[in-house]
């Protein structure tokens, strides 16, 4: 019947063949735009988790022995100038990795009591659709991951992890007391840094957007946190000294640099993540601030080009996953308590055994014996 419709009917087939055709480009449209979100959603973040799996090629020696071709093409969303420098430094890869865990696990402590907990999704965006949002949470999560680079690369040069890097070679500082010796082997800040700047910042700095465009204000958003990061590292690091002498007489210090614990940097982003300032392009195509009776933010704070979307609701659209089923402090009148955790939709209340160590005591020796105590106590989750 088809191919009788085809032979009496010369235009019909051809009408046919027109709407075949532009169903075709349709839907060809609509795969490349699906298959860019999913390229645009990919991240060197992925590292970090594919960091936990011991089948993870950034983990696996043996890869280097091959070369570096065969390790850059089994790790997941680095751009082509990601792709290069891990060509590069392949020795490096491993502590980008675990910079970008040691990022994602801070952002997870630092928000395990807000609506929005850093929360990790399966699949190499890391963080989800939330990301795709230019709001203060995103710009947190760039720079304690850049951050996070920082720090791991580091104390890499300083373990001797490294062909390219060693100790910290960082001039002494002018207000070390004169008979303290400034030597020893201090965490290579200095190299960390550039490091970090040179791959973090790559994927940014390879694109091309319209002047203007809401691309190219999240670009430099995303720019300005990363550095914002870098340099929160860099500034909290401090001189360490050890002391030498008889019986400890210290009589004689020697001094290094060193990294501060990166807690210190967690707590220091997210008092400027609590002050981030609010962003928009102007007609030159600089971020400038919304409201201009603030003070104008610096290189070393954060800012954000869209307002947070709303954590309460599981929404597909935006990332968000919602509150629902989230643990809640019934006492507390903070974030962490249920009634802003929960939204207003209140909460439900179940009992749970804990199991605890006590009645620790100390034996000579040398150890510590205890006891295991149970108790049941009353949890609350949110509806």
């Amino acid at each position: 019947k088809s191919i009788g419709i085809l032979v009496q009917g010369g235009a019909l087939g051809t009408v046919g063949s027109a709407m075949a055709s532009k169903y075709f480009i349709v839907v060809l449209a609509i795969f490349s735009s699906f298959a860019q979100v999913v390229i645009e959603a990919s991240s060197w973040w992925s590292l970090g988790m594919n960091h936990m799996n011991p089948m993870n090629p950034v983990q696996m020696s043996e890869v280097y022995i091959i070369g570096a071709q065969p390790l850059c093409s089994q790790l997941a969303g680095l751009s082509q100038g990601q792709k290069k420098l891990c060509h590069l430094y392949q020795d490096h890869m491993q502590y980008i990795g675990e910079g970008a865990k040691t990022g994602i696990k801070e952002c997870q402590y630092q928000f395990r009591h807000r609506r929005w907990n850093c929360s990790t999704v399966d699949n190499n965006s890391v963080f989800g659709r939330v990301m795709q949002i230019g709001s203060r949470e995103t710009a947190f999560t760039y720079a304690v991951s850049a951050a996070g680079v920082v720090n791991a690369m580091s104390r890499a040069c300083r373990e001797g992890e490294l062909s390219s890097c060693g100790c910290s070679r960082a001039a002494r500082p002018k207000d070390l007391p004169r008979d303290w010796l400034w030597g020893g082997c201090g965490d290579n800040i200095e190299y960390g840094y550039r490091f970090a700047k040179e791959f973090v910042d790559a994927r940014e700095r390879e694109r091309i957007y319209q002047k203007g465009s809401y691309e190219s204000a999240r670009n430099l958003m995303n720019l300005h946190n990363n550095e914002a990061g870098r340099r929160t590292v860099y500034n909290l690091a401090d001189v360490a000294c050890k002391c030498h002498g008889v019986s400890g007489s210290c009589s004689l210090k020697t001094c290094w640099l060193q990294l501060a614990d990166f807690r210190k940097v967690g707590d220091a982003l997210k008092e400027k993540y609590d002050s981030a300032a609010a962003m928009k392009l102007n007609s030159r195509g600089k971020l400038v601030q919304v409201n201009s009776r603030f003070n104008t933010p610096t290189i070393h704070d954060l800012v954000y080009i869209d307002p947070s979307p709303d954590y309460c609701v599981r929404n597909e659209s935006t990332g968000s996953l919602g509150t629902q089923g989230r643990l809640c402090n019934k006492t507390s009148e903070g974030m962490d308590g249920c009634e802003l955790m929960c939204c207003g939709r209140g909460y439900d209340q179940f009992k749970t055994v804990q199991t605890e160590r006590c009645h620790c005591k100390f034996h000579w020796c040398c150890y510590v014996k205890c006891k295991k105590c149970t108790e049941i106590v009353d949890q609350f989750v949110c509806k």
